[in-house]
């Protein structure tokens, strides 16, 4: 009996230290976190805020997100989100800054979204197009107000630093990385779309050869099988015709 109960223990031992992990691993994927977690710097990229509902009694109802100010950023445009109305808010910039050759004064410091619904549950993403981004910084962080419909507000505006534990509410955070060889600083989807060098047009190339090839075998196996066909049957005509000759020849 009590080595039954020794071979038990390290059994239990190891579902509660799982239990324990589930336990303090659950709060660090529910606050509201940019995805995806990176971008290039000096470049432009398409991020989404996603924002998980916590409560259980309760729904998510209006987001505030505020852009940092010590980086700001000159180019910021939302994509729609079905059920929400989506409000951009500039401001003055205490010194203009200079884009693409023109001088910026002004620039946006807040995006709030309200008007829709997150279920308890459930989740909800809100993109934006950002740009330019910084070369001269490692991360921007989004501090962010989460508001449900009991009126309870969540502060998520705490910055997470390097080397310590993760904050109670944490802000979100976009981590700047140099950019990749050959990187042209925009969307990887943009660069993807294919621009002068033709990479698409030599891919839809190669694929029309392959299609005109594949058809050209079709057409061949196709004529093949017909004077096969042909040649079977005038085979066996030839037989049958063979066996009434021996026959009138045997009358």
């Amino acid at each position: 009996m009590n080595a039954m109960r020794l071979r038990r223990l390290p059994v239990i031992g190891a579902l509660t230290a799982g239990g324990l992990v589930l336990l303090t691993a659950g709060p660090a994927f529910a606050h509201v976190s940019v995805q995806p977690g990176q971008a290039e710097k000096g470049g432009y990229s398409t991020i989404n805020f996603k924002v998980p509902n916590e409560r259980d009694d309760a729904s998510t109802v209006k987001l505030e997100v505020t852009l940092p100010a010590d980086h700001p950023l000159a180019s910021v445009m939302p994509q729609p989100v079905p059920g929400w109305d989506v409000k951009v808010t500039k401001s003055k910039l205490p010194k203009p800054m200079e884009m693409h050759g023109e001088k910026i004064s002004e620039a946006v410091t807040k995006v709030t979204w309200s008007g829709g619904k997150i279920e308890p549950g459930m989740f909800q993403q809100f993109p934006l197009s950002v740009g330019q981004l910084p070369d001269d910084a490692d991360q921007l962080a989004f501090k962010a107000l989460q508001t449900y419909d009991n009126k309870e507000v969540v502060r998520w505006i705490e910055e997470p630093k390097e080397g310590a534990a993760e904050p109670e509410n944490p802000a979100p955070v976009l981590k700047l990385v140099a950019p990749a060889e050959g990187s042209d600083g925009h969307d990887a989807a943009a660069a993807s779309g294919q621009g002068k060098d033709g990479g698409s047009e030599k891919a839809g190339a190669e694929n029309s050869a392959s299609a005109d090839s594949s058809d050209d075998k079709d057409s061949s196996d196709t004529t093949a099988r017909v004077l096969g066909i042909v040649g079977i049957v005038i085979g066996a005509a030839g037989v049958a015709y063979g066996v009434v000759v021996s026959r009138r020849r045997s009358a």
